[in-house]
């Protein structure tokens, strides 16, 4: 059967009316609030989240297992700053993926992403949770009723329109910067370095003081180390609202890059040298028991939830922007990517935050967490796969930005991205299991279904056709 993308109708005109619904809002950004949207995405992983892998390397673990992966975001984010540059829509990885190595790559990259989105703020409420529960805010013991409103809330705010939620992230983004600042300021003056490996060696390979799992345990400690830049690859789904796609995408995104290296060091270090690695391993709300008691503390404590919201608030926006992409295209049902007068994408707002809030139902923030860092390896391994596929295909394509070191440095990024994904599985999996079986759903509706009902208007499909008559006349 064929898999070549159809016309929504046979008239120009209906296929016209069909992507006149389903418009986003240009202009509406410019590098720095890109910056801030990356940093955005990620800034709550620096709050919580990352110190569940002292429990699995220890501080030594962690520690190689960060710059391992730091590295590779690094690389990786270089090699995503040439593909938005080259290829400016709202489909992001999906959209390099679907150039690079057709349909099936292009949707199995999109799915993989839309599961890191969809359940990665479940998570991120789990621990929204914990941190308005240790505040003891309006008398809430039970923290699906604080999962509920976040979502009410903050998908009502994107329904407003992209510039409006970006200006409002922004804000809040800026207010938790602030609370990692107040957070190292206090941290200082209790930072002991015996605190670092206070965590008794096990019998494991390699085991030391600095290493108490052994070798082993760095490999486990690469989900959670992977917490410190999780999502940052989103920045290009900002592309079709940004005012200059092709230089404002590749700028913002390595901006973001660059403050989360220096926030994620400072954190790593300072929390765990003030109260200990065993102490902090199990901890919900990791900076404020690292400070323990005191103004401080209860300061970062207020300033970390909006940390939290920051990235709830952020990814809420990644997550519509990729279900828009693909349904806009026919990947998945076409009206999952209407848009309302504001032109925000209703029901790919609303969908996957439905099933994002019955996930944070479960209030396993570490299993969910472990699900979300699945998908994102795995997108990781696709999209650098392209950015290595269309250099050596297509090496005209224009590329306003070019990746540094081009091949070997997306090289580099993938072969740790296939490590991390490998990593998943031996921290938690039943966790991986259960995401991977998700993948396999989707992938089976593409199969079956939407591959023969793809929307050949669609810009992501005309970039594909583009590039096969192009080669045709090679």
């Amino acid at each position: 059967m064929s898999t070549s993308p159809t016309r929504p109708s046979t008239a120009s005109g209906a296929a016209d009316d069909y992507l006149a619904k389903r418009q986003l809002k240009k202009g509406a950004a410019g590098w720095v609030l890109l910056a801030g949207l990356g940093v955005s995405y990620v800034i709550s992983g620096d709050y919580s989240g990352w110190n569940f892998g002292l429990g699995q390397g220890g501080f030594g673990g962690l520690l190689i297992a960060g710059v391992l992966i730091a590295a590779m975001y690094t690389a990786m984010v270089l090699g995503m700053a040439e593909l938005s540059s080259a290829l400016p829509t709202a489909g992001g990885g999906y959209t390099f993926a679907r150039r690079a190595l057709g349909p099936w790559g292009g949707f199995a990259t999109g799915t993989a992403i839309l599961i890191e989105y969809a359940i990665a703020p479940a998570a991120i409420a789990t621990f929204i949770g914990a941190y308005v529960e240790s505040l003891g805010l309006f008398g809430i013991t039970d923290g699906w009723w604080v999962y509920l409103a976040a979502y009410l809330v903050f998908v009502g705010v994107h329904l407003m329109g992209a510039g409006e939620a970006l200006k409002v992230m922004f804000v809040i983004t800026a207010i938790a910067v602030v609370g990692l600042v107040v957070f190292a300021v206090a941290a200082v003056p209790l930072f002991d370095a015996a605190n670092l490996t206070d965590i008794p060696p096990t019998e494991a390979a390699g085991a030391s003081p600095f290493l108490p799992y052994g070798y082993l345990g760095i490999w486990a400690a690469v989900p959670f180390a992977i917490w410190f830049f999780l999502a940052i690859e989103g920045v290009p789904l900002g592309a079709e609202e940004a005012r200059d796609p092709a230089k404002d995408v590749p700028r913002g995104i390595i901006a973001a890059m660059a403050v989360l290296l220096v926030t994620g060091a400072a954190v790593l270090v300072l929390a765990t040298g003030a109260i200990g690695a065993s102490a902090l391993s199990e901890s919900g709300n990791p900076l404020v028991e690292a400070l323990g008691t005191g103004t401080m503390a209860t300061v970062v404590n207020y300033i970390g939830l909006a940390g939290l919201v920051a990235s709830f608030f952020s990814i809420i926006y990644a997550y519509s922007r990729q279900t828009f992409a693909l349904s806009r295209a026919g990947y998945l049902p076409r009206v999952l990517s209407l848009t309302n007068g504001r032109k925000a994408p209703t029901l790919a707002l609303v969908v996957p935050g439905v099933i994002g809030f019955l996930l944070s139902l479960t209030g396993q923030g570490a299993v969910l967490l472990n699900m979300a860092v699945f998908g994102a390896a795995l997108s990781y391994v696709l999209m650098m796969v392209s950015h290595i596929v269309l250099r050596r295909r297509e090496p005209d394509m224009p590329r306003p930005y070019r990746t540094p070191g081009g091949v070997a440095t997306t090289g580099f990024a993938l072969v740790v991205a296939v490590i991390s994904v490998i990593a998943t599985f031996l921290v938690d999996s039943v966790a991986a299991l259960c995401a991977l079986g998700a993948f396999a759903l989707f992938m089976a509706y593409f199969a079956l279904y939407s591959r023969h009902h793809l929307v050949a208007r669609a810009p992501d499909e005309e970039f594909a056709a583009l590039a096969a008559a192009e080669e045709e006349l090679r």
